[in-house]
């Protein structure tokens, strides 16, 4: 029972590193809500599909090693135990560090933008609901050094 709920527990500290960062530009971080923004305006010259590498924030080591030592100990008498939980929670670690570096990889996108004063800025960010395309009027928006684009409003004379 006590090494289910151990196991229970890892997976879900596991789990839970999916939602720790994301480079979506849908999704905005909470410190970020109610601040005000730069905004500057620019056209895409050219988009291509990138991956964002996983993160090794060492949860998923951590993770890995319990689940692994804990059924690795298990096995056998108590000096069988004491080694293959040893090795358990080695190779667990392992395996734990992979499947985060995994699970926390993103599609993104690297977009290369012209702005209206003919400098030009490159940005990755993970990909949105939003097709950009190569010709689209965007703008980018900056929040605490953090920059994301998207498609540009509409604008109405008034």
């Amino acid at each position: 029972m006590f090494k289910t709920f151990i196991l229970a527990a890892s997976l879900a500290g596991l789990g839970a590193l999916t939602g720790c960062q994301t480079a979506n530009p849908d999704v905005i971080n909470r410190d970020d809500a109610q601040r005000m923004s730069s905004v500057q305006d620019g056209t895409i010259l050219s988009i291509r599909p990138v991956t964002i590498d996983g993160s090794q924030s060492g949860g998923g080591a951590v993770a890995g090693a319990v689940a692994g030592g804990v059924a690795g100990s298990n096995a056998g008498g108590p000096r069988t135990g004491a080694i293959v939980g040893l090795a358990g929670a080695i190779a667990g670690g392992v395996l734990g560090n992979v499947v985060e570096r995994q699970v926390t990889k993103e599609d993104a996108v690297e977009i290369l933008i012209q702005l209206k004063n003919g400098d030009r800025r490159s940005v990755v960010q993970g990909k949105g609901q939003e097709v950009l395309a190569a010709g689209d009027a965007v703008i980018l928006i900056t929040t605490g050094g953090k920059v994301r684009v998207t498609k540009a409003p509409p604008v109405t004379p008034q």
